[in-house]
């Protein structure tokens, strides 16, 4: 099975399942890049010592950008409009939580790179 096909397997929801399994999967995914966009924004401002932050960034952007592209594909294929069941309310509400998550990632590499200069180029 190509990529594109499994895309678009899991934006309809599945093999088996309803119309609301794309969706939730969307947000779930969305879910888990803002956790580990939140994490790695933490590890970049010290509060964790646990971890790579530039690494932890890089997976928030990628999941958040999974999620994205699976809520798209789910509200590009769904059909109805929503309350009816197809899981059209959850895919728009998973768009902006792996927007999100890209967001918090970029921010942890942002301050990541900061932290790693030495401290003689930070003075002018």
């Amino acid at each position: 099975m190509s990529a594109s096909a499994a895309l678009m397997v899991a934006a309809e929801g599945g093999i088996i399942g309803d119309g609301r399994t794309g969706a939730n999967l969307a947000l779930g995914v969305g879910l888990l890049g803002l956790a580990i966009g939140w994490l790695a924004l933490a590890r970049a401002g010290g509060r964790i010592s646990i971890g790579n932050a530039r690494t932890g960034g890089m997976s928030a952007m990628v999941v958040g950008l999974a999620g994205t592209a699976l809520a798209v594909l789910h509200l590009a294929t769904s059909s109805g409009g929503p309350g009816t069941g197809n899981g059209l309310v959850g895919a728009i509400a998973a768009v902006p939580l792996g927007l999100g998550a890209v967001l918090l990632g970029r921010r942890a590499l942002t301050r990541s790179r900061g932290a790693d200069r030495p401290l003689d180029r930070l003075t002018v």
